[in-house]
């Protein structure tokens, strides 16, 4: 039997019945815009989906239009759980969501991990780590079929992560997905502030002026900014809340941002 990865947050951060995912997540795609550019790369939220699905489908709604084209998908995320050096991939050859079950680009992971000393196999990694998982049914509703190439960021740079994106980024087949919250438990004005720079500095694509305490995410952003940045792309925010317009208080908030690379 081939090794399967098993939905840790299902139940918890999105909900583990099949229909009742289903509908959250189509009903939050239906309600934003869908008509933007064919995007090469997003960045999208990785909070419960209470607080950031809203967020989250602003980025995955304009796939929908392009659903045929996209056959991969490399999904970087940073490691909450266990602290890896460098970046972690998975043995398993199979992603499980409630929504059924997606493969793993097996080649291209293995390829990685043979040929770049930064990439290592940590299913410890993987097992309870919902910044890749969440994006999974947002992928299963948008997309026609796809394969995976899950990878969790530790302590590594963005220069590294530019390295595997480079090694990764093929032609229109592959979407690169880049996870991250923003600013943490600060007041909803000091929040705010800080999430509009840090928008600022993804839509200049400076890997410079985004700070570690904008987004649980910087490093991947960083390295996502600079591949871009070399390869001529443009960016697009398409939304930016924070927990406070969704569904808390505004006296500890964390924020959310959705961006198309194109």
């Amino acid at each position: 039997m081939p090794n399967v990865r098993e939905p840790a947050v299902a139940g918890s951060f999105y909900p583990a019945d099949p229909q009742s995912l289903r509908q959250q997540v189509n009903a939050w795609l239906g309600q934003a815009e869908s008509g933007h550019p064919f995007p090469k790369a997003i960045i999208a939220p990785h909070a419960g989906y209470l607080y950031s699905g809203s967020v989250a489908a602003s980025a995955y709604a304009p796939l929908t239009a392009h659903k045929g084209q996209i056959h991969r998908v490399v999904l970087l995320g940073p490691a909450h759980h266990v602290y890896i050096k460098g970046l972690a991939a998975s043995s398993a050859h199979h992603f499980n969501t409630p929504l059924g079950s997606i493969p793993v680009d097996r080649n291209a992971v293995d390829d990685l991990v043979k040929n770049l000393d930064t990439v290592n196999i940590s299913d410890a990694a993987h097992e309870p780590e919902h910044s890749l998982e969440v994006h999974l049914p947002f992928l299963q509703q948008t997309l026609s079929g796809f394969s995976l190439v899950p990878l969790v960021v530790g302590g590594t740079s963005a220069e590294e992560v530019a390295v595997v994106l480079d090694r990764l980024w093929g032609g229109t087949e592959t979407l690169i997905i880049i996870s991250s919250d923003l600013s943490h438990y600060h007041d909803y004005d000091t929040a705010c502030n800080m999430d509009r720079a840090a928008a600022k500095a993804i839509e200049n694509l400076d890997p410079s002026a985004l700070d570690p305490e904008q987004a649980c995410g910087q490093i991947p952003i960083c390295g996502l900014l600079a591949t871009a940045k070399a390869r001529g792309l443009k960016v697009q925010t398409v939304d930016l809340r924070n927990s406070g317009d969704t569904a808390g208080p505004h006296d500890r908030v964390v924020g959310y941002g959705a961006w198309l690379f194109s």
